[in-house]
């Protein structure tokens, strides 16, 4: 029992000088510092996505240089006023917003635009889904001759279109329509320069821009699923409410912002067709920017124009994904 202890002290002095031999010789070991790792971890990355950056980086600056940078310039300048002398002040202002929400006819225009801008994707909706159903489920040659009919008018500029719109709802026994409307002997109508005919002249400007994404949504949607409803009893207008129409919303959705936002910022068929009586938002800033030379309050207005249109297209996006939750989110 005596030897106990040493000869635990000599397997400790052996343990001991094994450890440091191996120490000694062995490589040594240690943690990288999470910094380190991380530091690394990004740098994997970027070398990964480097290409990519590189292909998208023409659209970026593109995208900086011609939109980024004018729009926050005009956003500047609408929160400055125009001194007597003309040039632009530097004191920081809401006077402008004032001036807009506060005089009844900015006002009177303001609520124009969203009305006409209403009514157009409104009636754009409504002449588009029999269009596009044709194109979707119409015979091949019937598809492209109508896919024809609607892309060509985007070949015509849109001044040429406009300026056809006024010589058939001109006002005077010389409109095409009050022509046929005494032929058939029925009263002339007053349209030109009124809201309607900003209506029915942007109706056929931006009909395309609805009738392309709902024939490609409608496309998408396998007809047997319409064929299996009418199986089971349901009628065409069962089939299009509850079959077709949820299954097309996300073409539906990218149609009216697109018909909605371009509407509402147009300048050449409120110009054309709505003249004095009829103004718009479009309108009004060319006013006041090429007119009156008051470009504060035209950028005012500008800024107004663009947070309107954002904000109702994100509440109807945001509506539509409610009622569709599965479906609702359009692809751009």
């Amino acid at each position: 029992m005596a030897q106990l202890p040493r000869q635990q002290a000599i397997g400790t002095n052996i343990a001991d000088r094994l450890l440091m031999s191996a120490t000694a010789s062995g490589p040594t070991y240690r943690a990288t510092p999470p910094v380190e790792a991380r530091r690394s971890a990004w740098l994997a990355t970027l070398r990964q996505s480097a290409p990519g950056m590189l292909l998208v980086l023409p659209a970026v600056i593109f995208f900086v240089v011609l939109f980024i940078v004018p729009v926050g310039t005009m956003i500047t300048f609408s929160f400055f006023l125009q001194t007597k002398t003309g040039d632009i002040g530097t004191t920081l202002t809401l006077a402008n917003y004032a001036r807009l929400a506060s005089v009844d006819l900015y006002r009177t225009v303001l609520f124009t635009t969203i009305r006409v801008s209403l009514f157009t994707t409104i009636g754009t909706m409504i002449l588009a889904y029999p269009v596009a159903l044709v194109m979707v489920r119409g015979n091949q040659m019937v598809a492209r001759v109508l896919a024809i009919i609607v892309i060509a008018p985007l070949l015509v500029n849109v001044v040429i279109r406009t300026y056809g719109w006024r010589v058939i709802l001109t006002n005077s026994q010389n409109g095409v329509l009050n022509w046929l409307l005494t032929q058939l002997g029925i009263e002339p109508v007053r349209i030109l320069y009124t809201e309607w005919a900003i209506v029915i002249g942007s109706i056929h400007v931006f009909l395309p821009l609805m009738v392309l994404p709902l024939a490609a949504a409608l496309g998408k949607i396998d007809p047997y699923v319409e064929e299996a409803a009418r199986t089971l009893g349901a009628s065409s207008w069962e089939v299009f409410r509850k079959v077709t129409l949820p299954l097309s919303i996300p073409g539906l959705a990218v149609g009216s912002t697109l018909v909605f936002s371009l509407t509402s910022s147009s300048f050449v068929a409120p110009a054309l067709l709505g003249g004095n009586f009829a103004k718009m938002l479009g309108t009004l800033v060319e006013e006041q920017i090429m007119s009156v030379f008051d470009w504060p309050f035209g950028a005012a207005i500008a800024t107004v124009l663009i947070v309107i249109v954002l904000v109702i297209n994100f509440a109807y996006i945001r509506l539509v994904e409610r009622r569709f939750p599965t479906r609702a989110t359009p692809v751009m």
